[in-house]
């Protein structure tokens, strides 16, 4: 259903429902993101997909025609403001695809304070923008899907960013 009018939302699903909902909007022909990680359960001794942004999934439609979206079992509403769906920001989201595609270990993190951006230039994740943190001596690619004031952090080799991003210190977290 993808169309020139289509965009990419956020939509809050309920609890723990998150498979579940993305594959029965994926039955109606929407494309759907549904970024995980793996994360080890103790109790049954092996590891899971978690949602990297719980409680979240990422649809491609038009706004006009939400009300098969909204339709959808486990669907609970759009992120927006008031009844208007709010787009999530395309170079965000172009991010988060990115990291999916490549295939790098993820995890969610802390959404992060206010700081310096940066375009890696190399390497796997080239174009994709985010921010530099240096993080118990591993540097770390944090993008954040402001809409939501969540984060993603991927472990990046420091040549891959720009040098000009490098001169500054003040990204160290």
């Amino acid at each position: 259903m993808s169309t020139n009018t289509s965009r990419w939302f956020a939509i809050r699903v309920k609890s723990n429902r998150e498979h579940v909902t993305a594959q029965a909007l994926r039955g109606k022909a929407y494309e759907v993101c549904l970024p995980v990680y793996r994360k080890f359960r103790p109790s049954g001794g092996h590891q899971t997909n978690v949602p990297l942004f719980s409680g979240y999934l990422f649809c491609q439609f038009d706004p006009r025609y939400r009300l098969p979206v909204l339709t959808v079992p486990g669907v609970v509403h759009i992120v927006g403001f008031g009844n208007e769906p709010q787009p999530v920001d395309a170079t965000e989201m172009e991010s988060i695809l990115s990291l999916i595609r490549v295939g790098l270990d993820l995890a969610p993190h802390p959404y992060p304070p206010v700081g310096r951006k940066v375009q890696l230039r190399e390497g796997p994740l080239r174009g994709v923008e985010g921010t530099i943190l240096a993080h118990k001596g591993e540097n770390k690619l944090l993008v954040s899907v402001s809409l939501l004031q969540r984060a993603v952090a991927v472990d990046v080799d420091l040549a891959w960013v720009d040098a000009a991003a490098q001169e500054d210190h003040s990204f160290a977290y």
